[in-house]
């Protein structure tokens, strides 16, 4: 009898039910692991709110806006390095050799290094980045309608895409350096700090960068204008279906970096 082939997503998400049943095997190690994400970002939190203690207003953003800003991209990099993580630490997979074993099974080799990892801890992250994204969807004194709803969420899938294609990209480097290069963790671990504000607040040259060489501000920047009224172009809502794009760059050099590979050993 010939035997099903079992699907993609299938498969994925058997990879991530290995992954989970590993992680609760040290249930304390995991409670522990997600409060400190939790608390960790919390302090880049509160130095927002110190900041608006001080001065009410950010080159004219208010607090509760400020904070919805924040709660995208902190969402946005938590999702991205939750499911994303098998990319963040492709490098020792080079390094041991053991993306050899991956290229020799029948199956494609992005669904491997996806299921490779799968970070839950980052679920602490998420937590904060909910509570204050509610608090800033409730405070805004925005006009939420059915298009700023998709405005809102658009954002998060704009954001996470972009996160998920320079993890991507800085796995396709590691198969010409064999390590990963840290100035990626510029236009990610930075990103998420300085992501923290509208682009805007840090001049032209960055809002330029963010706009046409990694496009934050198409998931970040842009929609937010439309969100707080800053803008009545409705087509600002749907920039981060741009935003969307940014990953097909970054696959094209991962598949570049498969045909150029060569076993670097164990």
């Amino acid at each position: 009898m010939k035997e099903k082939k079992v699907s993609g997503l299938r498969l994925y998400l058997k990879y991530i039910s290995i992954n989970v049943r590993s992680m609760m095997q040290y249930k304390k190690s995991f409670l522990m692991t997600a409060a400190g994400q939790f608390f960790a970002s919390f302090n880049a939190f509160l130095g927002i709110w110190f900041l608006f203690m001080r001065f009410h207003t950010l080159a004219g953003y208010s607090f509760s806006e400020v904070l919805l800003c924040y709660s995208v991209v902190l969402m946005d990099f938590s999702l991205a390095e939750c499911f994303g993580r098998g990319f963040d630490r492709f490098s020792s997979m080079i390094r041991t050799g053991s993306f050899d074993r991956v290229l020799t099974r029948p199956r494609n080799e992005i669904l491997q290094v996806l299921g490779s990892s799968f970070e839950l801890t980052r679920i602490g992250r998420m937590l904060q980045a909910s509570v204050v994204l509610v608090y800033g969807v409730t405070h805004s004194g925005i006009d939420w309608t059915l298009l700023k709803v998709t405005t809102l969420t658009l954002m998060l899938a704009g954001g996470t895409a972009i996160f998920c294609g320079i993890f991507v990209m800085n796995a396709a480097l590691c198969f010409f350096t064999l390590e990963g290069l840290e100035v990626v963790n510029i236009l990610t671990d930075g990103a998420r700090e300085y992501g923290q504000y509208p682009v805007d607040v840090y001049g032209r040259k960055i809002r330029f960068f963010c706009t046409y060489v990694i496009p934050y501000s198409l998931a970040q920047y842009y929609p937010l204008q439309f969100l707080t009224g800053r803008s009545d172009n409705a087509l600002l809502a749907f920039l981060p279906l741009l935003a969307l794009l940014f990953p097909l760059p970054c696959y094209w050099l991962w598949r570049f970096g498969v045909r150029k590979y060569q076993s670097s050993g164990s």
